[in-house]
């Protein structure tokens, strides 16, 4: 189960830093228009705004990784938790698919992260 957990993290993640990649580096070029549906005017208004959401993914993506190498599970659990947020938040005021491209993968994680702990606190290393 702990394996499973590492690999749900670990696949949040890459999910996260693609999302950087596409925000950062692809929002006002075609392949960016393409997944997100924009006319080249809407990605090259949005642009800025994107490239800042995209780093936000970033250090999302990278609080993860601390988690995972220090194996502190209070870390993972409040990431998990803030991308589990995030995604609300965006199929709240954007997209309704971002609660399942972002906050379900998430929400998986968490549960596998969280039961493989079994009785640990939240501050010890799981």
């Amino acid at each position: 189960m702990k394996v499973l957990g590492i690999i749900l993290v670990m696949l949040v993640v890459l999910i996260h830093f693609g999302f950087l990649v596409l925000e950062m580096f692809f929002w006002d070029h075609p392949v960016g228009r393409e997944i997100f549906s924009m006319t080249p005017a809407e990605s090259a208004a949005s642009a800025v705004l994107a490239m800042n959401q995209g780093l936000y993914n970033g250090f999302l993506a990278a609080g993860l990784i601390w988690g995972l190498w220090s194996g502190r599970l209070d870390v993972k659990v409040f990431f998990l938790l803030c991308i589990i947020v995030a995604g609300v938040f965006g199929a709240l005021t954007a997209k309704i698919t971002i609660l399942f491209s972002q906050a379900l993968p998430a929400l998986l994680a968490l549960m596998v992260v969280w039961l493989s702990a079994g009785n640990a606190r939240p501050t010890d290393p799981a």
